[in-house]
């Protein structure tokens, strides 16, 4: 597997972005980065497509404050973490065991108690697939504008807001992370009056130095199941047979202005036995990226559940 890794010069003077760069190395030669930042009850922040880490530094500090330990790796893909430059190296099986290889190395550094987590986008895909099958391991969850695919037929036509997101995918040249997290011609939705800095927009444009870095980010829509026949659905249907039966409690918090994800809040609530007695909010005045959006309300929803869970 050939894969390529940003140059660390690319990161240079991100603002915002204090943190130390922690890495592990894991299957087929990877290495990923990583963010491990305080004390306390381990919180995960697992981000999504075509984010990385820097995603959470709105989070990160609030989180710190009261006393959690923040784990923020960036997918294999993405950020810092090693990005292999075939698209058919991308898949959803492959993704889940490099995030559970992850895991497990950082435990082995410095030893994870129970998790918490918050997901979003790409970041629930894997990291709820996780809470399926290390259902042990975690204290709770809150999922946010995420969900996993029945791996069912879902009859979909070409003005369905997937489909749309799905196709900017794949047309946006040169591949721009920032395009899609706050760009006027984004179809992710966002957030009355929010826009990127300058600064910001290069921070999220960082590990993407040309179209063989971006690799990942070009496939990860395409990995989504959208038929029972679709090479990712057995594993979807999978992790469905365990998430039905899962007792780890699950909190949502989607953002008002979600199409794309917003379907997926009722069904997480309603089909995750850990769900019922949650609480499953809608944050008004957020978008997809609701980690820019609306921070402080993703980090009380945390810091909610982890008093729930204590």
């Amino acid at each position: 597997m050939d894969a390529v890794r940003t140059p660390n010069d690319r990161f240079n003077g991100i603002p915002d972005w204090p943190y130390e760069a922690r890495y592990v190395n894991i299957g087929d030669d990877l290495r990923v980065h990583y963010v491990d930042e305080g004390t306390g009850p381990v919180v995960l922040l697992l981000h999504g497509e075509p984010t990385w880490g820097y995603l959470y530094r709105k989070m990160i500090p609030g989180l710190v404050e009261a006393g959690c330990r923040v784990v923020v790796p960036d997918l294999v893909g993405f950020g810092k973490s090693d990005k292999p430059t075939s698209r058919d190296d991308y898949t959803y099986g492959r993704h889940l065991r490099w995030l559970s290889q992850t895991i497990e190395e950082i435990d082995a550094i410095s030893p994870l108690p129970t998790i918490t987590m918050f997901c979003q986008d790409w970041g629930g895909l894997l990291g709820l697939c996780h809470v399926a099958q290390h259902p042990a391991m975690y204290r709770g969850v809150v999922a946010s504008n995420t969900g996993v695919p029945l791996g069912r037929d879902i009859h979909m036509s070409e003005d369905d807001p997937f489909a749309i997101w799905r196709r900017f995918s794949q047309d946006l040249h040169p591949f721009r992370a920032s395009e899609c997290v706050g760009g006027d011609a984004s179809p992710l939705p966002s957030a009355p009056g929010f826009h990127l800095s300058e600064e910001e927009k290069r921070a999220y444009d960082a590990p993407f130095v040309d179209e063989a870095f971006a690799a990942g980010a070009r496939q990860f829509p395409l990995l989504v199941p959208t038929s029972a026949v679709h090479p990712s659905a057995p594993l979807c249907r999978d992790i469905w047979s365990h998430l039905s039966k899962c007792e780890v409690p699950v909190a949502t918090s989607f953002g008002d202005n979600d199409p794309v994800t917003g379907p997926l809040q009722g069904l997480l609530s309603a089909a995750i036995p850990g769900a019922a007695n949650q609480p499953h909010t809608i944050i008004n005045e957020a978008g997809h990226f609701i980690q820019e959006h609306q921070p402080e309300k993703c980090v009380d929803a945390i810091l909610a559940l982890l008093d729930r869970t204590g």
